[in-house]
């Protein structure tokens, strides 16, 4: 389908001579209605969500819920994902409440009366506020009242579940008004607070220790609707104090957690601080901000890898691994920024949301069929797989149907008498309070200029605030209005202002010109990414091998399975880092349709000559390049003489496994469905791991896909004191006895195998293992439980890595 691209009217029905709900609960910012992006990548994106999101079945969304409140669905659920059935019909429903907002259509608008009125029957049906899919919840809630907190670790994350239900029904009011949402919302938040209200202090922590996504932030707008204290005494409630009270003090304790776990506890934190001015509160959410942006995050501003946060000695996992950077960290990342924002404006803060709105948010949408990313992977040559309409569940489904409504949130906010421009985004703002009209002309990122068009009817006096991006460099940012030039001393990383009696027709010309710049890796600076201006490049490699580019309905099917690329094999930058900018700088060859410039001759491995890179957010349905291995000639010898053998012998591992779980590090243990007796966690080198005390066991289950002749491996750390010896169960039967302590006696890991004899390996989808301490001896520090194929005489590679692992 076509989809027509234009610059909506400025006023949309819901808003006429009142001021929104999104006004009254977020001060300082304009309404979506009052904000239209014009022709361009922002544009197109939400116009194809929106069709995107009507495609979805809406009653297949809302079976969940009927079905929890003893009513007939009128569809069957989805079943990918179905443990969290529930969660995207609450992402749904903010998603049509946003893009309604922003492009006025009455379908969605539509579709958010049908769905309410439907959650509506829904509440009335349990008679106690409560509207939520969360499976068996009638087995859950009840217990959880009463005490009994550790049963919600054998549910999949149930206050997240619900948090996306609370957030949809805020939602529909904040962005269309909608009463009985805000009706249902509140009576709903009074549920969650009759269900936690018996608990004490001890119960809610150990209960928060299960991810429950932004409980705290819908819990704190309650009370912004409403001041009313009951809300805001459970919002703190809901403030998990191993992040709050580390983070309010300037420590930093995320190394090896589960990452959108921990962003909207932040965001809620930020809240709270918005709205009681609570300093712990504010410094906890300062710093996490502070923490994550600058030493947790990747050039494109995602963070995570695996899902969790790797340590500062791990950072080089993020270029060996296929998980990158999960879409929802980003979603959230950007609220967090919002918020802070609200509070107190700066550059820095905008900075950041640039970067991650065009590189990293941008990109998740096809730009076609309208599938969303899950995870982004920073590995050199890999790529990354799609969702289809009706079909993945995944949670980054869910907020990929929020993210293209929302481009138009801050572009220009407001400070009493002050106008901020944050964004060089082509786009109108219709300043109601003030009568004023704002028109920006722009084609950033494809030039680096802007022109800010004023319309009143009368002559008014305001500053206007534009941002001078961190990446301009000191001298080149120029603003001029009427042939008058401003602030030839501003700094980069602030706000210019121009305070003035304004009138119709001027205009303000903006000028930031836009050169090449490097960004290291963290930590291991041979790794870098190419910028224009704040435009993270990338450069499409080929098409080969890119299983699973449209996901189906498998577990985990948001995964880019396909075959690792060894790093040498990838394009390798050569030469002086100044020269190569110097050269791209200089380059003639820019296509500014595309954005795209060749990568000078003579900087890059002969086999990649006349490779070209452009916006990342423009790269699809390739294996792409986000990072590149920069090195000089000499020092590429050397380094393949000292890594490309054990490269191979990692890729060969790689090709071997059929499942692989990382022990200490939330979702896998949860997809792996983990279980320990007297189980600790620990991080020893910057990898998570498990152990046990005397007579303590873990068990995993594992995929082995009906397949035979297979092996075990597991990974310990080579240093193990005495009283380590365990046995190793397969479906409960022995496998092996296996003694650690003192085995190998070297600091460093070890990978040993085990071959599964042919009668413990019965025809099965599923393979539990269990190890259990012998006697009353210990689990020794367990950091990966991996299943692999033993031999295969079709693949010649697997001999060698069965010889390798062997040796190791």
């Amino acid at each position: 389908m076509r989809i027509k691209r234009l610059l909506l009217p400025l006023v949309l029905p819901l808003c006429v001579s009142s001021i929104c709900a999104q006004e009254k609960l977020y001060p300082h910012t304009f309404s979506l209605a009052d904000v239209q992006i014009a022709e361009g990548p922002f544009r197109h994106a939400m116009n194809l969500n929106v069709e995107t999101l009507l495609a979805y079945d809406v009653d297949r969304l809302l079976a969940p819920y009927l079905k929890e409140a003893g009513l007939e669905p009128k569809a069957p659920s989805f079943s990918n994902w179905i443990g969290l059935d529930g969660h995207i019909g609450g992402h749904y429903l903010s998603g049509l409440a946003m893009h309604y907002a922003s492009s006025g259509d009455q379908r969605l608008y539509d579709r958010i009366q049908y769905i309410v009125e439907e959650m509506r029957r829904c509440q009335l049906a349990h008679g106690d506020g409560y509207v939520g899919g969360v499976p068996n919840g009638a087995n859950l809630w009840p217990e959880i009242k009463a005490g009994n907190v550790g049963i919600i670790w054998d549910y999949w994350v149930p206050w997240y579940n619900l948090h996306k239900t609370f957030a949809g029904l805020r939602d529909a009011w904040l962005y269309t008004d909608n009463d009985l949402a805000k009706t249902m919302f509140l009576e709903f938040c009074d549920w969650a607070i009759q269900i936690t209200n018996n608990l004490d202090d001890r119960q809610m922590e150990s209960m928060l220790n299960n991810e429950f996504g932004g409980m705290n932030e819908v819990l704190a707008d309650a009370f912004a609707m409403t001041n009313e204290p009951k809300y805001l005494a459970a919002a703190r409630r809901f403030s998990h104090r191993e992040i709050l009270d580390s983070m309010a003090i300037g420590v930093d304790n995320l190394d090896n957690m589960h990452a959108n776990t921990q962003v909207p506890k932040a965001v809620g934190y930020q809240r709270i601080s918005e709205l009681t001015h609570d300093s712990t509160f504010r410094k906890a959410s300062e710093f996490f901000w502070h923490t994550v942006v600058s030493n947790r995050s990747l050039s494109l501003g995602g963070n995570s890898r695996r899902e969790h946060f790797p340590s500062k000695q791990d950072f080089l996992s993020y270029m060996e691994d296929r998980e990158g950077p999960e879409s929802c960290n980003t979603n959230n990342m950007m609220k967090l920024t919002a918020g802070l924002f609200r509070e107190q404006p700066n550059a820095e803060l905008m900075d950041f949301y640039e970067r991650a709105m065009y590189n990293h948010i941008l990109s998740t949408q096809h730009p076609q069929h309208g599938g969303y990313v899950y995870f982004t992977s920073a590995r050199p040559a890999h790529y990354r797989v799609y969702s289809q309409v009706n079909s993945a569940m995944w949670c980054c489904v869910g907020t990929g149907m929020e993210n293209h409504g929302k481009y138009g949130e801050l572009i220009y906010t407001h400070v009493d008498d002050s106008l901020y421009v944050n964004l060089f985004v082509a786009s109108a703002l219709n300043w109601k309070e003030k009568g004023i009209q704002v028109t920006q002309e722009t084609k950033f990122p494809k030039t680096g200029e802007s022109k800010i068009h004023l319309e009143m009817d009368v002559p008014q006096k305001f500053g206007l605030k534009i941002r001078y991006p961190s990446w301009v460099p000191v001298g080149a940012f120029r603003l001029m209005v009427g042939g008058q030039e401003y602030r030839h001393d501003a700094q980069p990383g602030t706000y210019v202002t121009i305070d003035r009696t304004w009138k119709s027709g001027d205009v303000v010309e903006i000028l930031f010109p836009m050169q090449y710049r490097i960004e290291e890796l963290m930590g291991h600076p041979e790794y870098i990414s190419l910028f224009k201006g704040p435009i993270l490049m990338g450069a499409a490699l080929d098409h080969d091998d890119l299983t699973g580019l449209k996901a189906d309905d498998h577990r985990w099917a948001h995964i880019a399975h396909g075959p690792l690329v060894s790093i040498f094999d990838t394009p390798i930058l050569v030469g002086d880092r100044e020269e190569l900018l110097k050269s791209l700088n200089a380059n003639e060859s820019f296509a500014e349709e595309s954005g795209e410039v060749a990568i000078p001759a003579n900087f890059i491995d002969t086999r990649f000559r006349g490779l070209r890179i452009k916006p990342f957010f423009s790269i699809h349905d390739t294996r792409y390049m986000m990072y590149w291995l920069h090195t000089t000639s000499a020092g590429l010898d050397s380094l393949q003489q000292r890594k490309q053998a054990e490269e191979a012998q990692a890729l060969l591992l790689d090709q071997l496994t059929l499942d692989v779980v990382k022990l200490g590090e939330q979702q896998p243990e949860v997809d792996h469905k983990f279980h320990g007796v007297k189980a600790n966690r620990g991080i020893h080198m910057g990898q998570s791991y498990r152990e046990t005390a005397q007579g303590g066991s873990l068990s995993v289950e594992l995929t082995a896909d009906h397949q035979k002749d297979l092996a075990l491996v597991i990974t310990y750390w080579g240093y193990e004191s005495d009283g380590k010896m365990i046995d190793i169960f397969l479906n409960d039967q022995l496998l092996t006895t296996e003694d650690v302590g003192g085995k190998w006696n070297q600091s460093r890991f070890f990978e040993q195998k085990y071959v599964i004899p042919e009668e413990l390996l019965p025809d099965t989808q599923n393979l539990k293992v269990q190890v259990n301490a012998k006697d009353d001896q210990k689990v020794p520090k367990i950091f990966k439980i991996r299943l692999i194929r033993n031999k295969d005489t079709d693949d010649q590679s697997i001999p060698q890595a069965n010889e390798y692992l062997q040796k190791t």
